[in-house]
């Protein structure tokens, strides 16, 4: 068998839209917005420059529906250049962009092979004695083992299957496609190309089974770096199978320890905090921060009360920290030590049953309902965190929760 090296990508999500990022003017808007295309063109760059000699893109290539066709057009030009450069892509659907969700379409380059939804199908590759087998979602709920209808290795070639799953379940990612480990095993394939999940992870290595993860993080839920996986086979064996980094910018949870301080003290615990979360970013890559502030403190309602104020302190921190380095997000989680948390039993009951009562959340509501209407045409959108975003999405026990909380502090403290 002859050697060569491959590109296994997944997860790409071209032109995710973003979800209340431009309400913070500070933020790169315009840089997150194009991340997506911009880590794709670091996957087409990176291909060309190392002389890969193909490239697999295992599901979720579209987020789903393209808003226009920019989506369609962005993707025909990497493609073009892959194309131009003699690199074939092999490509199949997942969940997001099944046959069910994606109405339009552009014609591909005709490197491009992109796998069907009827049923698994193979394409092989001659000049290198590969054969992929693989079969895109038809609809974006998949619930069937899809592997037990793959067909059988093909003698005498490198055999690669490609799947968008969760395998047997993975945290945070529905279980569509399920399937177990002995179940890709038995199809005697030499690599598995999995999709769907966003972490990278090698599920075992006899044979290889890997999820590249996502190439690049788009909320807060997806940490860290974000790229693809480099394999390299020599006479028909993988000798290494590497990440490779694609991402043009890095999500990063910071917790703030503000265990027995002030609120008024609160700049003095951000900027170091903020100074390591910068330190640690080798990459230089810029950064979006969601900072938690945790620990317990006799202060907890001076938190609450100033969390607005500590939100902009932040993000004027972060600039002078770096200006690649952006917070998203400040979320007020300290708590009352629990020796001075005591106000009395019949009141606390009562601040306690707040967050569960649905008749003074409709108080609250009817209360509230000529603010919010005078306030949506005058304010500028609420942050996602804010009392007032709570109120307008009639998230009303959420809205008591926090409320009870900086109620039973600010009682406590005064006590």
């Amino acid at each position: 068998m002859v050697s060569f090296r491959f590109l296994h990508a997944a997860d790409i999500h071209l032109d995710s839209p973003l979800h209340g990022l431009s309400r913070y003017d500070g933020l790169p808007f315009e840089e997150v917005r194009g991340a997506t295309r911009a880590a794709l063109d670091n996957l087409v760059r990176h291909a060309i420059d190392e002389r890969f000699d193909f490239v697999l893109i295992a599901g979720d290539l579209f987020d789903g529906d393209w808003r226009d066709m920019g989506t369609g057009l962005h993707f025909a030009r990497a493609m073009g250049r892959l194309d131009q450069a003699g690199i074939p892509v092999l490509l199949l659907a997942g969940n997001h962009d099944a046959d069910s969700i994606v109405s339009r379409s552009v014609p591909w380059p005709r490197n491009v092979t992109r796998f069907g939804a009827r049923s698994a199908e193979t394409q092989t590759l001659p000049n290198l004695v590969v054969a992929i087998h693989g079969r895109s979602f038809a609809t974006a709920a998949v619930t069937e083992n899809l592997v037990l209808a793959y067909p059988e290795a093909v003698p005498g070639s490198f055999n690669i299957g490609m799947l968008h799953t969760a395998l047997a379940g993975r945290q945070g990612h529905a279980s569509y496609a399920p399937c177990s480990v002995e179940d890709l095993r038995a199809k005697r394939y030499d690599y598995w190309a999995l999709g769907h999940v966003h972490e990278f992870e090698v599920v075992c290595t006899d044979p290889y089974v890997v999820f590249p993860g996502n190439i690049q993080g788009r909320t807060i839920r997806e940490t860290g770096a974000k790229g693809a996986v480099s394999v390299t086979v020599e006479d028909g064996a993988v000798v290494a199978v590497e990440r490779i980094e694609l991402d043009v910018l890095r999500w990063a949870a910071v917790d703030v320890d503000c265990t027995g301080a002030a609120a008024s003290d609160a700049a003095d615990l951000l900027r170091p905090a903020l100074e390591a979360a910068w330190a640690a970013n080798e990459s230089r890559l810029p950064v979006i921060a969601r900072l938690t502030l945790v620990g317990e403190t006799p202060d907890t309602g001076g938190f609450l009360d100033a969390a607005a104020r500590l939100r902009d302190d932040a993000r004027a921190l972060a600039a002078a920290v770096s200006p690649d380095l952006h917070v998203e997000k400040l979320k007020v989680s300290v708590s009352q030590p629990a020796a001075t948390a005591f106000i009395g039993g019949e009141l606390s009951a009562l601040i306690g049953g707040a967050q569960g009562d649905q008749a003074l959340a409709a108080l609250v509501a009817e209360d509230l309902d000529q603010f919010l209407q005078a306030a949506r045409g005058s304010l500028d959108p609420p942050e996602a965190g804010d009392l007032r975003a709570m109120a307008y999405e009639a998230r009303w026990p959420e809205l008591l929760a926090s409320a009870s909380a900086a109620l039973r502090a600010r009682l406590s403290r005064e006590r």
